[in-house]
């Protein structure tokens, strides 16, 4: 990353990372926001977390036009510094969450709490358009969500997408009782980690996946009851040892087509398996014959409604925190992304401002 030639430092500036091309960051100074429309908060960011969406972003990935120059981060959180006319939610002072999709806030589906599958949405931020990797800017109050008190920044960071996505899957989709046993892959991810302590925090048994043994150890130390290194052993085999032939209840998916065919051998009959990702691949050949004899439900999750980050924030709470693998400051980002895309973290990484 390099800072733009021709940055000027004024008092009416603040800093803005934008991606120029792709791979290519440019730290620079934009315009300060204007005072906030009707309904609007301005927000001093103080932290964002990176997800594999910035990865996509930044490798030229968008599945939607998009224009150039864009500032980069989609999950960040931050201090109000001014209202707008109406805003009752919020003063200056109040730490919040931001929500990253545009929402229409009208439609049936918004209108429902169902924001994820807005039917106007305009976007995300950070990725179709400009993000949240700035000093400030202006968003509207239905897209913040409070942040408890005695929840640091760098934790809050993960709640607008980590967080939520998966308190949606495991919660709103998979319907994850307690008691039950659950295969969570990847576990040295962001969304890994947490779907490991969430499951825990309800009296779950968890068996995850890994790569190394090194990530299995910290698998363990982190509450799952079982850790597979599916490098050197088949998964799903060894899932079926645990479990006793039974198999599990849910399968927290999120890989794609490497571990497609062996999370359905892992489940008993009747079980769910909820899949936010394919990293992996996007594209598998299936056993009907064992999906309908075996009456397992497929649950795709996309995002999280807005109620999500609520409800993760209360999870923080009570103790159930993120991994934090590292923190990198905004003139770091690049770096971030590098050591995202390496697959070498366990946990989030955070920018910090």
């Amino acid at each position: 990353m390099k800072a733009a030639p021709d940055r000027i430092v004024s008092e009416f500036f603040m800093r803005a990372l934008q991606l120029v091309s792709d791979r290519e960051l440019i730290l620079t100074d934009l315009p300060e926001p204007g005072a906030p429309e009707p309904g609007e908060v301005q927000v001093s960011i103080k932290a964002l977390a990176l997800n594999h969406i910035d990865v996509w972003g930044w490798r030229g990935m968008a599945f939607a036009k998009r224009k150039m120059p864009l500032v980069v981060g989609a999950e960040a959180v931050g201090e109000v510094t001014a209202i707008g006319e109406g805003v009752t939610r919020f003063r200056p002072g109040s730490k919040v969450a931001m929500y990253g999709a545009l929402t229409c806030g009208q439609c049936r589906m918004c209108k429902s709490g169902r924001d994820n599958l807005c039917e106007e949405v305009a976007g995300v931020m950070g990725f179709h358009v400009d993000g949240f990797a700035r000093d400030r800017l202006n968003i509207k109050e239905r897209l913040c969500v409070p942040i408890p008190e005695g929840i640091s920044w760098t934790d809050a960071a993960t709640a607008p997408v980590t967080f939520s996505t998966v308190e949606h899957m495991l919660f709103d989709n998979a319907r994850l009782e307690p008691g039950e046993t659950v295969l969570v892959h990847a576990a040295g991810s962001g969304i890994g980690t947490v779907a490991i302590r969430m499951a825990k925090e309800i009296g779950c048994t968890v068996i995850t996946t890994a790569g190394d043994d090194e990530k299995c150890a910290k698998a363990l130390a982190l509450g799952a009851d079982h850790a597979i290194n599916y490098r050197t052993d088949r998964f799903e085999h060894e899932v079926r040892k645990i479990t006793k032939k039974k198999g599990v209840d849910v399968v927290f998916e999120h890989v794609g087509a490497e571990t497609w065919n062996g999370s359905l051998l892992s489940m008993r009959p009747g079980a769910r398996l909820v899949t936010c990702g394919s990293t992996s691949g996007v594209s598998v050949n299936m056993n009907l014959m064992q999906l309908f004899q075996r009456q397992y439900r497929i649950i795709g999750s996309f995002g999280a409604p807005i109620r999500a980050i609520a409800d993760g924030l209360k999870r923080m709470e009570r103790g159930v925190l993120p991994v934090i693998d590292s923190e990198y400051p905004l003139e770091d980002f690049g770096a971030g992304l590098e050591r995202l895309e390496t697959r070498r973290v366990f946990g989030k990484v955070v920018i910090t401002f």
